[in-house]
């Protein structure tokens, strides 16, 4: 199934996408594509309704697919070669950090630009989505600890993040920096997570072209070992890495700019399209109306 959130920003609604790519209202059946609507109970009753019956909508906007995360979790440097465009080690174990929550928005909302930034990035991510509470999870179970997956624009701006104090999380935490979705892939749609080929490209120029099979820490792998050190509960996302062809990878090196549009993909999981613009002409901004 594809689940998907439409609506206004705060105020979505959950839906599902038929067989058709027909957008339907699930507001009788969960109140939200979130938290207890994502345990495996709640997505075996969702997928027992009968979809026809369904009232069809034509959202002028879908929202994150996912509502109320309690933690964005992230990888880092989980592609080796990623890795070397960094010029950093493959790490020997995960290198986790946070984005805010704060920062989740929709798969096509505007990217805004935070005030000073001189270089912000681009990085296509495999989403993972916990569907049941998980503590210690054994890899050879872990895949039944998810509900589904989306692709993740994990925004950085790297001055931010690298550069002073050099804490990532600064980095990667501004608001429009976590766009999610379209869709909530069930896991039941995705039976090989580790064999989809994901792109990114800026202003029609591709810089990403990767594939999930080429990450250092496999995704059973990553949720056995985040969940040695904390709980995960339904809801919480897991960003997975992302593959080579990041602007800070490029020589020269290549960050957005106002009026930049980024689209980008996975395999089975949908596309995304944003446009960047500069904070002071957001909904954030001091001069917006």
């Amino acid at each position: 199934m594809k689940l998907v959130r439409y609506g206004l920003r705060g105020a979505e609604k959950p839906g599902i996408v038929d067989a058709d790519g027909v957008v339907r209202d699930l507001s009788n059946v969960v109140e939200d594509i979130a938290g207890p609507a994502l345990s495996p109970n709640s997505i075996k009753a969702i997928r027992e309704v009968d979809i026809a019956s369904l009232v069809p909508v034509r959202p002028e906007r879908l929202g994150p697919c996912v509502g109320r995360v309690g933690k964005f979790i992230c990888i880092g440097l989980n592609y080796s070669d990623h890795a070397a465009e960094s010029k950093m080690a493959v790490p020997k174990q995960p290198v986790i950090f946070m984005k805010a929550t704060s920062s989740i928005c929709g798969p096509n909302d505007e990217i805004v630009l935070p005030r000073g930034s001189m270089k912000t990035d681009w990085e296509v991510e495999l989403g993972v989505v916990i569907g049941k509470e998980a503590r210690y999870a054994p890899i050879e179970d872990a895949l039944s600890y998810v509900c589904g997956y989306c692709v993740i624009n994990d925004l950085s701006e790297r001055a931010f993040q690298l550069e002073g104090t050099g804490q990532w999380v600064k980095g990667k935490s501004a608001d429009t920096f976590g766009p999610i979705g379209p869709w909530l892939v069930t896991a039941d749609e995705i039976p090989d997570p580790q064999n989809l080929n994901l792109w990114l490209e800026v202003d029609g120029h591709r810089y990403q072209d990767g594939s999930t099979r080429t990450m250092v820490f496999d995704i059973p792998y990553l949720i056995s070992y985040l969940s040695s050190f904390m709980s995960l509960q339904p809801g919480d996302i897991i960003s997975t890495g992302t593959p080579p062809g990041v602007g800070l990878g490029q020589e020269p090196q290549v960050f957005l700019r106002e009026g930049n549009v980024i689209r980008l993909g996975i395999e089975k999981l949908g596309e995304q399209r944003q446009r960047v613009i500069a904070f002071e002409k957001s909904p954030f901004g001091k001069d917006a109306e």
